[in-house]
């Protein structure tokens, strides 16, 4: 009698063979020692710095970290920045969750913790951070760019034209009052223009105050209630950009609406420093990018301060945690998400919800293949797509980085 339960041997093949089954992860390694992420399932250890790999790999260092919450995407960020202080690099942080405190005290820094009692304030206009020799062109046009942005995201809707002129002649009038100009000042010099900044846009001051009255009231009102005590003021905290580690607390405004136009004032003060040595490679974080692209002008001004961040040979890492936060705003948002997303020549995808895989696979451009194992990956393993190389990596972490990490401390005590 035959036993039905016959057994097969396993079955093998070659390399060759595998390649062919699974052509989007079967890759050798990088052949780069830099900063160590942990295993390639299919080629030994992986390690992985974008500056080693450009540009034969990668046109850009911009890199998107996304998944389901738990699955290790803060773990890798932090991790990877902690190791990568190694070779010399900075890091910037933007985290609206404070939860790099352990982070920061491995590093030996301190975060800057912003709320509303005031006690550090950052003017995002300030143009003194970027250095004396930095061109002042340049210089007006960044403070330009995040104060559309912020009046933009006040008023919910694009600035028009001349509400446009108005807000550039009253920076230009503030700029003359006083060196460190703030966004107080330039919405008092909107709501009162002088006679110059009148005839320079051939009006008078009554009819440019009225033509801008919406956007200076929007400009006030943020000033004195969603960012008051925090970028309302002339900088009043000396950060030290020489440390290996500059990271802003905002939990305390977590959930605050304006939380997008902080992390833009933020960004912006934190980029114009960037601006005053350029020979350091540095690494921006922002976690919960969502909280940027969720509003049209904030998403502009980022679109915009990106392609300043790759002059200056920095990294961006944005952090989403559903990309649905990012596409279910459509129209231009969607585009510009879209185009951040494909500018990240470096995507790492942790394990993804049902519910979000078709989305996933839309705006990441996914295989059929990918967007399956994405629904498959257990926590601390990730898809990484960098460039037209696929890997499968499991993300590793010593006793120490365990602990640094760690953000279930209040949960278990």
């Amino acid at each position: 009698m035959l036993n039905p339960r016959s057994r097969q041997p396993a079955h093998r093949v070659t390399t060759a063979n595998l390649g062919a089954a699974y052509p989007f992860m079967a890759e050798g390694g990088l052949g780069i020692q830099s900063a160590y992420i942990g295993r390639d399932w299919y080629g030994g250890s992986f390690f992985y710095d974008p500056w080693a790999l450009y540009p034969h790999v990668i046109t850009g260092p911009n890199m998107v970290v996304v998944g389901q919450l738990g699955k290790g995407k803060s773990s890798l960020v932090k991790t990877y920045v902690w190791r990568q202080l190694v070779f010399g690099r900075k890091v910037v942080m933007l985290d609206p969750k404070g939860e790099n405190r352990r982070l920061c005290q491995a590093a030996g820094v301190d975060p800057i913790r912003i709320d509303r009692q005031g006690a550090v304030r950052l003017n995002p206009l300030d143009r003194r951070i970027a250095g004396a020799n930095q061109d002042r062109e340049l210089i007006l046009l960044d403070q330009l760019d995040v104060l559309y942005a912020v009046i933009g995201a006040a008023l919910g809707r694009e600035l028009k034209p001349e509400e446009q002129a108005a807000a550039q002649v009253a920076l230009i009038q503030a700029s003359r009052l006083r060196d460190e100009p703030t966004l107080p000042d330039v919405a008092v010099a909107m709501l009162a223009p002088g006679r110059e900044a009148a005839e320079e846009l051939s009006t008078r001051p009554w009819r440019l105050a009225e033509g801008s009255r919406e956007a200076a009231l929007a400009l006030r009102r943020v000033c004195e209630g969603d960012l008051r005590g925090m970028f309302d003021a002339a900088t009043t905290v000396t950060v030290d950009f020489e440390a290996p580690i500059v990271s802003l607390d905002m939990s305390a405004v977590r959930h605050s609406p304006a939380l997008g136009m902080l992390m833009v004032c933020a960004a912006a003060w934190f980029q114009r420093a960037l601006m005053r040595e350029s020979r350091v490679r540095r690494i921006v974080v922002i976690d919960e990018a969502w909280a940027i692209l969720s509003n049209l002008a904030i998403a502009r001004w980022l679109q915009q301060s990106s392609k300043l961040a790759r002059a200056y040979g920095v990294q961006n890492i944005a952090v989403v945690h559903r990309l649905s936060d990012l596409d279910t705003a459509g129209g231009e948002q969607a585009k510009i998400a879209r185009g951040l997303l494909s500018d990240s020549e470096t995507q790492v995808i942790y394990a993804q919800s049902s519910a979000e895989a078709a989305r996933t696979q839309r705006l990441l451009d996914l295989s059929d293949e990918e967007t399956e194992l994405s629904l498959q990956l257990v926590p601390h393993v990730a898809l990484w797509r960098i460039g037209q190389r696929r890997f499968l990596v499991e993300h590793r972490l010593s006793r120490l980085e365990r602990w640094i990490v760690d953000t279930d401390d209040r949960m278990v005590a």
